[in-house]
């Protein structure tokens, strides 16, 4: 069995998340970045993911769940892939507009790495 690595960029989502007050009170954009190392057979769709789904687990992770810290969530998010028997590995980096946007940067984000 080979390996393959699927990577799914932009993922719009959003989600409770933050550790200033009353940024979990209602839901903020978050964008995450996705990069998934898995087994891999043959050319079949049912040898590896199909993007939908990994995009609606990162969806539904961001949605449900609420952190503190945005390290947190991309921990939770790349742990989420191992509901997929075929991962390897995950890493999420999740991205959080309006935090860059109120420091004046392009872009704050945290990565986490889960697996092999």
């Amino acid at each position: 069995m080979d390996e393959i690595r699927i990577e799914l960029a932009g993922i719009p989502t959003e989600g409770r998340h933050g550790a200033n007050s009353g940024e979990r009170d209602l839901p903020q954009a978050f964008v995450v970045d996705l990069d998934v190392l898995l087994q891999y057979s043959d050319d079949a769709l049912e040898t590896t993911l199909d993007y939908r789904m990994l995009t609606q687990m990162v969806k539904d992770t961001v949605a449900t769940r609420s952190f503190v810290l945005l390290e947190s969530l991309a921990q939770a998010v790349a742990s989420a892939m191992f509901e997929f028997p075929t991962v390897l590995e995950a890493t999420a980096t999740v991205h959080k507009p309006a935090a860059a946007q109120s420091i004046g940067v392009d872009d704050v984000a945290a990565s986490a790495t889960v697996g092999a």
